[in-house]
């Protein structure tokens, strides 16, 4: 029997999957903020993130109409912008919102079609 997953329960795994207090999550924050103290470094940092993350999201693109995870690549794409900018971070968890209610529809439609 298929076990179908409510929109509450996927919102509270996603922000269990977000808790800050992950030992990761704490390492990478204290390599951010030591970032953070050197404007150069920081200015690199977040030109490399804006580059790297505008060029998977456009390589993305360009994937969208081949067979294959060209929506996922653009969504990982806007992850990666996100972690740097608000407009992209905003965004992704517009998507992310998104894709939640259509995988609730989409696993209410198979259930009922069952």
């Amino acid at each position: 029997m298929v076990h179908l997953i409510t929109q509450r329960e996927l919102e509270l795994e996603i922000a269990e999957g977000e808790r800050p207090d992950r030992p990761i999550r704490r390492m990478l924050r204290g390599i951010r903020r030591w970032i953070d103290r050197h404007p150069r470094l920081r200015f690199a940092y977040r030109l490399g993130v804006g580059v790297l993350g505008g060029v998977i999201a456009f390589g993305g693109l360009l994937l969208v109409p081949l067979p294959g995870p060209g929506w996922l690549v653009v969504f990982l794409g806007l992850a990666i912008l996100g972690t740097e900018f608000a407009w992209a971070k905003r965004l992704a968890a517009f998507t992310k919102r998104q894709l939640a209610r259509f995988w609730a529809w989409w696993q209410e439609r198979r259930a009922a079609r069952a």
